[in-house]
């Protein structure tokens, strides 16, 4: 199964709706697949002096940003 390895998001199972379900509320399409935006990234981290090649989504891509890449793979049990 795709993840991100930071967060562990998956793919969700929800219900589809066409503009008719949402014009009645009638003839529901049934369910569809959502998948999680994951993208790879290389990303470099200063304490360890190496390279780690990973799957992340965008929300974990922002919270290396925003807190940092060692304390983040830390605290996900990467390193």
């Amino acid at each position: 199964m795709r993840c991100c390895q930071i967060t562990k998001k998956g793919s969700i199972v929800a219900g589809g709706y066409s503009n008719r379900v949402r014009a009645t509320k009638f003839n529901p399409t049934g369910k569809k697949r959502k998948q999680v935006n994951l993208q790879k990234k290389t990303i470099f981290v200063p304490e360890l002096n190496k390279s780690l090649r990973l799957t992340l989504s965008t929300s974990a891509i922002r919270l290396i940003n925003k807190k940092g890449a060692y304390p983040v793979l830390k605290e996900a049990g990467l390193v």
